[in-house]
């Protein structure tokens, strides 16, 4: 193990003291109103993210999990009905789905940004399509025009998976904002993170809005009278004061991530050009907030190995395909989605997060020079 000190995949514990300060003034506001759960700083939170992203209505929730399955519940997702989502993401994506007792239908990724491939939406569809659900995976907004001509042209509604993308934006338009509803995450170690699970749905529509407000309080716009079987999606409101706190920071920390990005890209231009690794894309539109920085290298394991050696942190996001994962056996076909698959044993997420120093990227580079074995398949 190298004498240096570990340069680690993510740091929670770097923030300035003034953000410090600015965090415990909230939470103390909390503990003072005595309104823990919803009240005035859920309501100044979703305030200030609906305005952040232009968006109607934004309604804060427990995790970005129940985002996602409690914007699936407004839209009336059950038993029967068939959601098309990406192979490769979080688990998230599809284990709402199968909670509601639908299906999730599999579609493979573009090899070069990890999400959804639009050419291959079509073919996924069929009549028990109920909606559509892209993933904006590793901070970058999926290809979301074509996507959403196929979802016009089927009549069913888009459900954006933002969790990993707050910040990001496609031809302009705010991730999250590009579908009937979209789904965020402010788990810790997201680029807008709470002090433990929260998240948010964010849509224009009002009907839909009133639906996720009430679905969040078990379906009961009165209390203990329930119109609908809703869940306790509630956002704390410790997390809200948190996140009010940090939302100023995010486009200043998205660049910080951006310019780490940029930096990457230099060191590696080279071992890229001779086949040794493959870089992130940036597709053209898009304005990617790297909430991982993720490059492909044959060997990965071994070199995961060599870099931990020299004291570098890595990650793997993710090892396994969701349409080959075990609870989804009677779903799986091998070989279905072939360019997931191939990710899935090559990806490899580098450190990248605000508080990386100059000096930490520059070893990290470094590091990945010096441990890559071969060149790329």
């Amino acid at each position: 193990m190298s004498a240096e000190k570990s340069i680690p995949i993510l740091d929670l514990t770097r923030y300035d003291e003034v953000l410090k300060g600015d965090i415990a003034k909230g939470v103390a506001e909390v503990f003072a109103s005595g309104r823990f759960v919803l009240g005035p700083a859920n309501d100044a939170f979703e305030k200030a993210f609906a305005s952040l992203l232009g968006a109607r209505h934004a309604v804060g929730v427990s995790s970005g999990t129940d985002a996602l399955l409690v914007a699936l519940m407004a839209l009336g997702i059950g038993p029967g009905d068939e959601v098309v989502t990406p192979a490769f993401t979080f688990f998230a994506s599809a284990g709402v789905v199968a909670r509601l007792g639908a299906t999730p239908v599999f579609v493979d990724i573009d090899p070069a940004t990890y999400n959804l491939d639009p050419k291959k939406l079509a073919q996924a569809i069929t009549p028990r399509t109920k909606a559509i659900q892209p993933v904006d995976l590793y901070g970058q907004c999926a290809d979301m025009e074509p996507i959403r001509a196929e979802a016009r042209r089927h009549g069913v509604p888009i459900l954006e998976d933002a969790c990993q993308a707050v910040g990001a934006s496609y031809r302009g338009k705010p991730a999250g904002t590009l579908g009937a509803l979209g789904a965020f995450s402010f788990y810790p170690t997201k680029n807008l993170g709470a002090a433990g699970d929260a998240g948010a749905v964010v849509t224009d529509d009002d009907a839909l809005a009133e639906s996720v407000r009430l679905l969040r309080v078990h379906g009961g716009a009165k209390q203990y009278h329930h119109d609908r079987v809703g869940g306790n999606f509630r956002m704390d409101a410790v997390q809200a004061a948190v996140l009010s706190a940090k939302l100023p920071r995010l486009a200043g920390w998205n660049e910080r991530r951006r310019a780490i990005a940029a930096r990457y890209g230099e060191l590696f231009a080279s071992a890229e050009r001779q086949g040794g690794l493959r870089l992130p894309v940036e597709a053209p539109g898009n304005r990617h907030v790297f909430h991982q920085y993720v490059v492909r290298v044959a060997d990965r394991d071994a070199v995961r190995q060599r870099l931990a050696a020299k004291g570098i942190a890595t990650a793997v996001f993710y090892p396994v395909p969701l349409n080959e994962q075990n609870c989804f056996a009677p779903l799986r076909q091998q070989g279905r989605c072939p360019e997931a698959s191939k990710a899935a044993s090559q990806v490899l997420a580098l450190p990248v997060f605000p508080e990386l120093t100059d000096a930490e990227v520059e070893r990290v580079g470094q590091a990945v020079l010096e441990a890559i074995a071969k060149p790329l398949a």
